[in-house]
């Protein structure tokens, strides 16, 4: 009886413990708990341990606070000029209301599918095929206001909406390609025609260039020239300038030393005349006498030129002057004669 009775405590206390273990709940960080009471909201249960009461609490929700991505398959969409193409949405969303997310829809995931697809079919409607690809922003912007409004009484706060492919039909995308390529080509001939022009231009200018400095060169080397002949020019004035002023310098020269030479030869004559009167004592009336002849000589010939016939007083005065000079010379000498002999 007291081994049932302890066995039965023991059941017990295990049973309490389990229970015990069981109501005592601990939240993760970024997450929240929604506590129900017998069926009831009873409370939000933060990161951290919560203990609930047995039997009448239970922790029945634990929502994910951090941001969720959603990547919804292709939707079929129709374009405003009536081309049928498949659209695929990735949602970056938040649950910021815990409460509101558990009570207030029944399926959020789908609900923001469906709601993503009609939004995106109604904004899609209103543009053709050119402006849906070219216009991703605008459609992501609209998607992203259309959607946060929607789903804020859910306690859901959309981010982002992104347009992950817009696949066209074939046709369409074959139509797309050949108009690529036309693109392309129509670059590719703009491109080498501007390349051609940049050439043609480069190579004009270059040839300008190669002108302009050859003609430089050209007249820089005929002033070089015309330069140098003026100098050789100069020179050969100069020269000749030279020569002719050393000729005639020579020249003159000549003729004085000339003239030197025939007034020396002359004044040696007299000179020498001179001593001979001297040494034969030839007295004055002597020598009027021997002009008297000389003049009645001239006048006897037939010469045509007139002889005048000078005043003999001053015949006579030029003679004793020569006379003196002839007695001057002879001290010169003498006295040369007696230095040459000391």
């Amino acid at each position: 009886m007291f081994g049932l009775s302890v066995v039965l405590i023991l059941i017990i206390l295990v049973v309490a413990i389990l229970i015990a273990l069981s109501c005592v709940k601990v939240i993760k960080q970024s997450k929240m708990g929604i506590v129900m009471r017998l069926g009831k909201f009873h409370k939000k249960a933060d990161t951290g341990v919560h203990f609930l009461v047995p039997f009448l609490d239970k922790l029945a929700y634990v929502i994910d606070l951090r941001e969720i991505v959603m990547d919804f398959p292709p939707q079929p969409v129709i374009t405003k000029d009536n081309v049928t193409m498949q659209i695929d949405t990735v949602v970056y969303y938040k649950v910021t209301d815990p409460v509101g997310y558990v009570f207030e829809i029944a399926n959020p995931i789908s609900a923001i599918e469906n709601l993503s697809a009609t939004t995106l079919r109604n904004i899609i409607g209103e543009l053709d095929l050119d402006e849906t690809l070219t216009s991703r922003d605008i459609i992501n912007a609209k998607m992203r206001s259309i959607l946060d409004e929607a789903t804020d009484k859910w306690g859901i706060k959309v981010n982002r909406v992104e347009l992950k492919n817009i696949m066209p039909p074939n046709d369409i995308q074959v139509a797309m390609e050949k108009q690529m390529r036309a693109e392309r080509e129509r670059r590719e001939a703009i491109l080498q025609a501007e390349g051609n022009k940049s050439s043609e231009i480069l190579r004009a200018e270059g040839e300008k260039q190669s002108a302009i400095l050859r003609a430089e060169a050209k007249k820089e080397a005929m002033i070089r020239e015309a330069e140098g002949k003026k100098e050789s020019a100069v020179l050969v004035a100069e020269g000749e300038a030279e020569a002719i002023r050393q000729v005639a310098i020579a020249k003159a020269q000549g003729e004085a030393e000339m003239i030197i030479r025939t007034q020396n030869a002359n004044a040696e004559s007299l000179r020498k005349v001179f001593l001979a009167m001297k040494e034969s004592n030839i007295d004055e009336n002597m020598l009027a006498l021997k002009a008297m002849e000389s003049l009645a000589k001239l006048s006897e010939s037939e010469s045509t030129k007139l002889v005048l016939p000078s005043d003999t007083v001053s015949l006579l005065g030029t003679f004793k002057a020569l006379k003196e000079v002839t007695k001057d010379d002879e001290k010169k000498c003498d006295n040369k004669k007696e230095k040459d002999v000391q």
